[in-house]
């Protein structure tokens, strides 16, 4: 009781704060976004993510060597073919920008994990993550595809494979696949609550993968279901999931906290295009601090629950980390 009790007490210095701080960021944990164009030489930057990059496969050895040497746990790899097509023949093409972009990092920087996202929407010509037939996403058709691809990855030497396309079965199909290949090792990151959210912007326009019609609301989550994120969760992990992620991140701080709590296996949070592009646009006009907010926001995360975390910050963040 006041005034034997002050908690303000160990707040009184930056030694004691960091002496009981309860929630602890690490580089190893943080997760770089990555995009693999054609092409060589290629470093642009992404308009509507600032310090991001569309990089040639060349190009991504390069960072893969920073990110690795900056302590980063690890990178998650997206492909913008040359072509696409009905079928998303590029996604799962062995020689396409995403396995060649997995051998160039292996090369670069084998100590790094070496994640891929295992979607069809940044492939295929009507942007829609599965085989699209009278105007319906086909679930069971798309899972031989995404099954292709996730096989294709691991040959090229991936460490992780990430289905985020939320068709039905998606985890079984992957297991069985890469079992069959001969890749037991390679483990699943399922982005297992994937909500269809309006903070995806930005990446669509990075990766070109908005639809040419409708929207993806009949397989992402509906934003206001939290129940049914724990059955996707519980559906993903009987099915053979190694890691399960949560999408977005800070707007579904609960959702995270409800995993972490609920199964003890690792939880990844990804904190998408559209957090990141707030921050910067917001910090650009002065209204905050870049950098204070983004820890805040990993951190937040970090304090939900999640154990690995995939955020745009990753490469600055490492060495405000060491810094904090």
């Amino acid at each position: 009781m006041f005034p034997q009790t002050r908690l303000r007490r160990l707040r009184r210095t930056p030694a004691l704060r960091r002496l009981v701080r309860e929630t602890l960021l690490s580089p190893s944990h943080l997760v770089m976004p990555l995009f693999a164009v054609p092409g060589s030489g290629v470093r642009q930057e992404i308009p509507s993510l600032p310090r991001n990059y569309h990089l040639s496969v060349d190009e991504i050895a390069v960072e893969g060597e920073a990110l690795a040497e900056s302590g980063i746990g690890g990178v998650l790899l997206f492909g913008i073919p040359e072509e696409k097509d009905e079928y998303a023949t590029a996604a799962y093409d062995p020689e396409g920008v995403v396995p060649q972009a997995v051998r160039a990092l292996k090369a670069a920087a084998p100590n790094l994990v070496v994640i891929t996202d295992v979607c069809l929407c940044a492939y295929t010509s009507h942007g829609q993550c599965g085989v699209v037939q009278d105007g319906e996403i086909v679930n069971d058709a798309t899972l031989d595809l995404l099954a292709r691809t996730a096989v294709a990855h691991a040959q090229a030497g991936a460490d992780i494979v990430a289905p985020s396309d939320m068709m039905d079965g998606r985890v079984q199909a992957l297991r069985a696949a890469l079992d069959e290949a001969g890749h037991s090792q390679v483990a699943i990151m399922s982005y297992a609550a994937k909500y269809a959210s309006a903070f995806y912007g930005p990446f669509r326009e990075a990766a070109g993968s908005s639809p040419s019609f409708g929207d993806r609301r009949s397989y992402q989550m509906d934003p206001a279901n939290r129940r049914e994120a724990l059955r996707e969760v519980e559906a993903d992990l009987a099915e053979g999931a190694d890691i399960v992620m949560v999408k977005p991140a800070l707007p579904y701080l609960d959702v995270i906290a409800a995993v972490a709590q609920r199964w003890p296996v690792p939880v990844a949070a990804y904190c998408v295009s559209g957090e990141y592009a707030m921050v910067e646009a917001a910090a650009e006009k002065g209204w905050l601090d870049r950098r204070a907010v983004a820890l805040e926001m990993l951190t937040a995360a970090k304090r939900a629950g999640a154990d690995v975390i995939i955020t745009y910050f990753a490469r600055e963040a490492a060495g405000w980390i060491e810094e904090h």
